[in-house]
């Protein structure tokens, strides 16, 4: 089966009928797309009571992939603000626990940050990640090239596979060392990750003068062609995975759920059980 969403709910506007409170906007995005991308957990790990509002506004079917707190990928600057990691990740753990309860966790994904190289002891570290996250799916993301380059990356894949990280594949810009190229290779027979991060190249390891480096780094729509040309990897990825979950992450410009409704009707997907359209005040 193949999964389509987004990252995150709030700022996709072309979902959204006018006058929509945030609030919400999950159950509204939940009769578009069947998963979402969870990225407030990376700023901070969620108190249960949101995760059981998100579990309550959302069909039976509907699953949700939260990010790893970046305390715990080692993106945070300065102090975590727990006594110890195994505190910080037992505290994450426990507030997963409605979504597991219901069947409504897909996978968490790790995405670590360019500066995270491929050496031992960060090799050591994604086993203690691992060791930590227990049964829960997780998914694992680079962001520096030294994971695929040269004889690494059949090295990577494999320690992924042994270790039963998910394969979270990227189509992102190419810029040097802090990015990744696309792996089309499936490390779980149950479940793949793929990620759309766009293409600005421009944009991707530096900011741009005078501008918001966030506001302006996912700034890309996918054409037509660009998507299409994806479709012979994501078969290749089926026959490798049984579940795909597919999210665009382009959103700078708002251009992420305009591009996920497209491949979804480029790949023929159908699903059922989604929530109802809300209708706008005035439509008929």
């Amino acid at each position: 089966m193949i999964y389509i969403g987004v990252t995150g709910w709030g700022d996709h506007d072309s979902l959204y009928a006018s006058g929509v409170s945030s609030r919400d906007k999950l159950k509204e995005y939940a009769a578009h797309f069947p998963i979402v991308e969870i990225d407030s957990y990376f700023y901070a790990i969620q108190p249960k009571r949101n995760v059981e509002k998100w579990v309550q506004e959302t069909p039976e079917t509907f699953t949700f992939i939260p990010k790893a707190y970046q305390g715990m990928t080692g993106h945070q600057r300065g102090e975590i603000p727990f006594e110890t990691k195994e505190d910080m990740f037992k505290a994450y753990m426990d507030s997963l626990q409605p979504l597991q309860e219901t069947n409504k966790l897909s996978m968490v994904l790790f995405q670590f940050p360019p500066w995270f190289e491929c050496r031992k002891e960060n090799v050591d570290y994604l086993r203690w990640c691992r060791a930590q996250m227990g049964d829960i799916p997780v998914a694992l993301e680079f962001r520096h090239q030294s994971w695929f380059k040269g004889e690494m990356k059949e090295k990577t894949l494999q320690f992924m596979r042994s270790e039963k990280w998910i394969h979270s594949v990227c189509d992102e810009p190419q810029a040097g060392e802090k990015s990744v190229p696309t792996i089309v290779n499936a490390t779980d027979s149950e479940k793949t990750l793929v990620r759309f991060h766009g293409r600005n190249v421009h944009t991707w390891t530096k900011p741009v003068k005078g501008q918001e480096w966030r506001d302006i780094r996912y700034l890309y729509r996918y054409n037509k062609q660009e998507l299409q040309d994806w479709i012979p990897h994501i078969r290749q990825l089926e026959k490798q995975s049984k579940d795909i979950y597919i999210l665009f992450n382009n959103n700078s410009g708002g251009d992420a759920a305009d591009n996920a409704k497209m491949f979804i009707e480029m790949l023929g997907v159908e699903y059922t059980g989604l929530a109802p359209k809300q209708l706008d005040l005035f439509n008929d």
